[in-house]
């Protein structure tokens, strides 16, 4: 879904043409990101918990904490921060990632339960958003309100991926490379639906959203776990590093430019 989604009311919702939107618009950069924020995601919390001897607990607590500072620094901001907001975002995958793993191996709950309950949790939280403020649109993330549900909705959608993708992947007993294409093919679905056939924007959004955490868990332990796990055996560290680096490259990209598009709306008000 290489361009960014429509506003349901035709109107350009995008952070450089509107700076209340505190959110970034789904362009390609944006799911380029995320597929690596989910990446860093699984292999992070297996870094933190299991390689460095953290524990899961441990680890879940931590990220938590972390997690909320940083949200609460992105609820203070008055415009889109694409640092703060990819800090949260990748923190956010973390802890979706932990809670998941607490409930299947701390508590001993099934992941088919696991799904249900998250994908449950889900639809409430688009339903009452819906109900609140008429769309589900990230366009117009303007809002304290709004914003409490669109970060509400973030969180579940990485702990249904999560779970959901585990659920996938010990059912069919597939392999890391093979789960890896299974959901890249239901993304490429999701992308023709909008773009061929016109589908519902922000349907296919949320769609591509929750799909594209199994993805990146698929390609974490593709490229972490040992070869003779079916992975390539680069490790959690070397994994995490290099996805973050990139993430680091990216995002400071897009920063700079979002600079600078803003200070050209700026300085041409001020000459009008």
């Amino acid at each position: 879904m290489p361009r960014s989604i429509p506003a349901p009311t035709g109107a350009a919702h995008t952070p450089a043409a509107d700076p209340r939107n505190k959110v970034p618009d789904p362009t390609t950069s944006f799911w380029v990101v995320k597929v690596l924020a989910t990446t860093v995601g699984e292999t992070a919390a297996d870094l933190v918990s299991t390689t460095l001897g953290f524990g899961l607990p441990v680890t879940t607590v931590v990220m938590a904490v972390v997690l909320v500072f940083f949200l609460v620094l992105q609820f203070r901001g008055r415009t889109y921060r694409p640092s703060v907001y990819w800090v949260s975002v990748v923190l956010i995958s973390i802890v979706g990632t932990c809670i998941t793993d607490n409930l299947t191996d701390g508590l001993g709950i099934p992941l088919a339960v696991s799904t249900v309950v998250f994908a449950a949790a889900l639809a409430v939280v688009f339903t009452i958003w819906f109900a609140v403020e008429g769309t589900l649109s990230i366009h117009c993330i303007d809002t304290f309100r709004r914003e409490v549900f669109y970060w509400l909705a973030i969180l579940f959608t990485f702990a249904l991926g999560t779970a959901a993708g585990d659920l996938i992947g010990e059912q069919t007993g597939l392999g890391y490379f093979p789960a890896l294409l299974l959901f890249a093919v239901g993304i490429a679905l999701v992308s023709v639906l909008f773009f061929v056939f016109r589908f519902n924007g922000v349907l296919c959004f949320w769609a591509a959203y929750v799909l594209t955490r199994p993805l990146g868990a698929s390609l974490g332990d593709l490229l972490s776990q040992p070869v003779a796990d079916g992975g390539l055996g680069l490790g959690t560290i070397v994994t995490s590093a290099l996805f973050l680096a990139a993430i680091v490259v990216i995002v400071a990209t897009v920063a700079v430019r979002l600079r600078r598009r803003r200070a050209g709306v700026l300085s041409g008000r001020l000459v009008a």
